[in-house]
């Protein structure tokens, strides 16, 4: 059992000053070592909410679902979504379910899932094996049977979805046009899809309301991640059209920090948001 009473008048401090959300796929590592440390610090450089990537066999990051809203809740954190990579259609009621129990309103799908997903080391590149067609159909059923557990499912792109693949499709476009927006919509990775040569504001003018979360993370003048501010994207300009977007939520997220810890990382990140003008 956890004892939390420590937290509460760190928690009265900081309140005041959260906003914005943290995918904890940036602070993977220090989330394996000591969850609550880590997400006490999350709390403390100013995020409101979180997006977990940790669930394993039944657990977030080794806790219970009900230790994890605990935890969460003690620290101020609204609990908004997961990604959840290894779900099928088999064992998708059990992850919806852990899923609810810990109060998530979103469960995304974070590459394309049951083995569908590849990633060639030689040239570090991402991709899929299998039809688009089979992936939309998965992810439409997945959508309905997390709607029957009331949970909302999105889909949440790389790169390789945003270029046409050997027989000449945008996987990206594809699944906004061939899923159900009743129970599939999309978690936009703003940096993968630059990194594709694409706009966002194309998507967003094209497929409205579709984007109801977005991964915010910044690119260097090198091409690689960034903290946010410091890179070169252009996120005023994206952040104007957030209402036609969808976007409800957003999410920091720095998949790689190099030279700079994860949590110097993500306050930096969050002093950007609100330089930009995120709420």
């Amino acid at each position: 059992m956890f004892i939390f009473a420590f937290m509460l008048p760190f928690i009265a401090n900081a309140q005041e000053e959260q906003f914005g959300g943290l995918a904890l796929y940036t602070v993977r590592d220090e989330m394996s070592k000591d969850p609550v440390k880590t997400l006490k610090t999350v709390a403390a450089s100013g995020y409101a909410y979180i997006e977990a990537a940790g669930y394993d066999k039944g657990n977030y990051y080794g806790l219970s679902p009900q230790e994890f809203r605990k935890v969460l809740k003690q620290l101020g954190l609204q609990a908004v979504s997961t990604h959840q990579g290894a779900i099928t259609l088999k064992n998708a009621d059990k992850q919806f379910s852990a899923a609810k129990e810990v109060g998530f309103e979103f469960l995304v799908i974070p590459i394309p899932p049951m083995g569908m997903f590849t990633y060639d080391n030689a040239t570090k590149t991402m991709g899929m094996k299998g039809s688009v067609e089979d992936l939309a159909k998965i992810l439409n059923e997945l959508g309905e049977k997390a709607t029957a557990n009331g949970l909302k499912l999105l889909y949440h792109n790389h790169d390789f979805e945003l270029k046409p693949n050997k027989e000449g499709i945008t996987p990206l476009r594809y699944l906004l046009e061939h899923t159900d927006p009743e129970h599939v919509n999309f978690e936009m990775d703003l940096f993968w899809v630059v990194k594709a040569g694409a706009d966002p504001l194309h998507y967003f003018e094209k497929y409205p309301g579709r984007f109801k979360a977005w991964h915010v993370k910044d690119m260097g003048e090198n091409g690689l991640f960034a903290p946010v501010g410091v890179g070169t994207i252009d996120f005023g300009r994206i952040l104007q059209q957030k209402e036609r977007s969808g976007m409800q939520y957003y999410f920091v997220e720095q998949d790689m920090t190099f030279d700079r810890s994860p949590l110097e990382a993500i306050k930096m990140s969050h002093l950007g948001l609100k330089n930009i003008g995120f709420d």
